[in-house]
């Protein structure tokens, strides 16, 4: 399909706005644009949230906890937003994180996780895995049941989600029903064709993505560490079962569809969907990409259908 009209308009505002390339930005810079996608979400949806600090690996972890209306004790999403590890928070993904928790009907545990280049791999990994453990241990005490717990993110936050299943498998802890994964990094790969054929002039570069792997990891050599790329662990077998997300005009797109079929092959239940005419990152665009939005109601219906078949 050609790109959505929408999308076409996301492209034009940024162009409009003369927003340069992550890779050709500072840091602060980088993380100042990124904010800047909240204007694109439209108005946030009602829902109870709370602010937390919760034990981590090298100190505290802020986390937001989202409770939709409804009796519980409900499921658990773990929220890991995108920004290619370096950018991002839990502010600029507090709109599309109310939809999910509003969708699922789950309460979403979003993760103020560490950012690269100041903590390099694996810190964000670290947080992620521990609040995960954190939430399993403590559901409970805020509404939430801890035999329905899943991992979810965009982008990077994909990543983290995919990496913390497998580590929860690879640990025998905390038990997972689903990772949902919203066109996730899943390896350190940039010849795959979606980037010959996206990896300029739709909104997420080839170089961007260099640009944020070479801040996540720093000097360290990658090697075939699953909790960095998910692709390349040696068995996906008994994972949680998977919803994978993709956009068409996304360099990223390959890898992910790539993943869910690596997933299929180990027996992993998988629900991969290609979002056509959309960019990367359009889940924090909904409120200029609309036709989008189908990707909320498509995960919570992936979510729901896990929740179902865990029983």
């Amino acid at each position: 399909m050609p790109l959505h009209p929408e999308s076409q308009q996301v492209l034009a505002m940024l162009a409009e706005a003369e927003l340069p390339p992550f890779e050709h930005l500072t840091v602060p810079q980088a993380r100042a644009a990124g904010a800047g996608f909240a204007d694109l979400q439209g108005e946030p949806e009602e829902i109870d949230t709370e602010e937390r600090t919760i034990p981590g690996p090298a100190g505290t972890v802020p986390v937001r906890i989202y409770t939709p209306a409804g009796d519980g004790p409900k499921p658990v999403i773990l929220y890991f937003h995108g920004g290619g590890w370096v950018i991002g928070d839990i502010e600029v993904c507090d709109n599309p994180v109310r939809r999910i928790a509003n969708r699922t009907g789950a309460i979403v545990v979003s993760v103020d996780y560490r950012l690269a280049p100041e903590h390099v791999y694996p810190a964000a990994f670290d947080d992620c895995y521990a609040a995960t453990a954190w939430v399993a241990e403590h559901a409970a005490e805020f509404g939430g049941d801890p035999a329905r717990i899943a991992t979810c993110g965009d982008s990077a936050g994909g990543n983290l989600a995919a990496a913390v299943a497998i580590a929860a498998r690879d640990r025998q802890s905390p038990h997972l029903v689903a990772q949902l994964l919203i066109y996730p990094v899943t390896d350190f790969d940039f010849m795959t064709d979606s980037y010959a054929q996206n990896g300029e002039g739709y909104l997420l570069t080839k170089g961007s993505m260099q640009w944020f792997w070479a801040h996540y990891l720093g000097a360290q050599d990658l090697g075939k560490d699953p909790y960095a790329c998910p692709a390349r662990a040696d068995d996906l077998a008994g994972l949680p079962a998977a919803f994978v997300a993709t956009a068409e005009f996304d360099p990223l797109r390959d890898e992910g569809e790539d993943y869910a079929e690596a997933l299929r092959e180990a027996g992993v239940r998988v629900t991969a969907q290609r979002y056509d005419g959309m960019l990367h990152g359009f889940a924090w665009t909904l409120g200029a990409t609309p036709s989008g939005a189908v990707i909320i109601d498509d995960l919570a219906a992936a979510f729901r259908d896990a929740i179902e078949r865990s029983r």
